[in-house]
């Protein structure tokens, strides 16, 4: 496993590149309303990353192996959608539950984020979904310090997840990022304490659990791309980019609108 150590240059460029997908989901959040559809926001998005940001959106004809081409600039997961929605003609309506994902290229370097978004008033069990995820994803993060291994992350969010009797998707992971946006280590959602990678300072990946409300199976829609929860229950996912410092952690995808680190846990 080659992992890629930023030095202090790169520290700085990763930041940079954080905060602007911070900002990006800042942007969109008072455009997330009943009556307006997945396409309307990604060319919101792609206007302020391209046109004010001066950044590049990069999911936007992304093609890892055995992909076509991601046809847009943002994506959009709606209520029993996992991850990776294709933007397009869906209206939303109240009481759905949205994850917007952005991940913008700035100076050559990638920031990775994404959050939930409740649509209207959202349902019971929508809204404890979205904060036990965001809880889970924070369990993980307060872990990252030289010396932990990644293990550790993935055992944390699973417990907790299963604690409230909602699941780890296992097909999709954390991942490494800096010039290319996917990059290793894989950081899984579950797991064992005590293996895995042991962190150093330097490393940049993301974290980034989807929690499913029934059973954590999940399956690919014909277009490609979107993942579905295959008992078609809820999911939730939230993101962050986060560093490996000399002492702990540095949370990268932060900014002026970023939800804080839930209660009781220390950011």
């Amino acid at each position: 496993m080659s992992v890629v150590i930023k030095n202090r240059e790169e520290m700085g460029k990763m930041r940079l590149a954080g905060r602007l997908a911070a900002e990006v989901l800042d942007y969109i959040a008072p455009y997330v309303k009943p009556g307006v559809t997945t396409g309307k926001l990604n060319d919101l998005c792609h206007t302020y990353m391209v046109g004010v940001q001066g950044t590049i959106p990069a999911p936007l004809n992304y093609a890892p192996p055995g992909y076509k081409p991601f046809p847009k600039s943002i994506c959009t997961s709606v209520n029993h959608q996992v991850c990776h929605g294709i933007p397009g003609d869906r209206v939303l309506k109240g009481g759905d539950a949205l994850n917007i994902d952005v991940t913008v290229i700035k100076d050559g370097f990638h920031g990775d984020s994404s959050r939930m978004y409740p649509v209207g008033e959202p349902g019971i069990q929508a809204r404890r979904l979205a904060e036990v995820t965001y809880e889970c994803m924070w369990r993980g993060i307060v872990l990252v310090r030289p010396g932990a291994q990644l293990g550790d992350i993935g055992a944390a969010i699973q417990a907790h997840a299963e604690q409230h009797g909602f699941s780890i998707v296992r097909e999709f992971c954390g991942h490494g990022i800096g010039r290319k946006f996917h990059e290793e280590p894989q950081v899984l959602h579950y797991g064992k304490a005590g293996t895995g990678l042991r962190l150093e300072p330097g490393m940049t990946f993301t974290i980034e659990p989807m929690i499913n409300a029934g059973k954590p199976g999940i399956r690919e829609l014909a277009d490609g791309w979107t993942i579905v929860t295959k008992d078609h229950s809820l999911s939730a996912q939230w993101e962050h980019t986060v560093l490996v410092t000399e002492s702990a952690y540095e949370v990268l995808t932060v900014s002026a609108g970023s939800p804080p680190p839930p209660p009781g846990i220390a950011s």
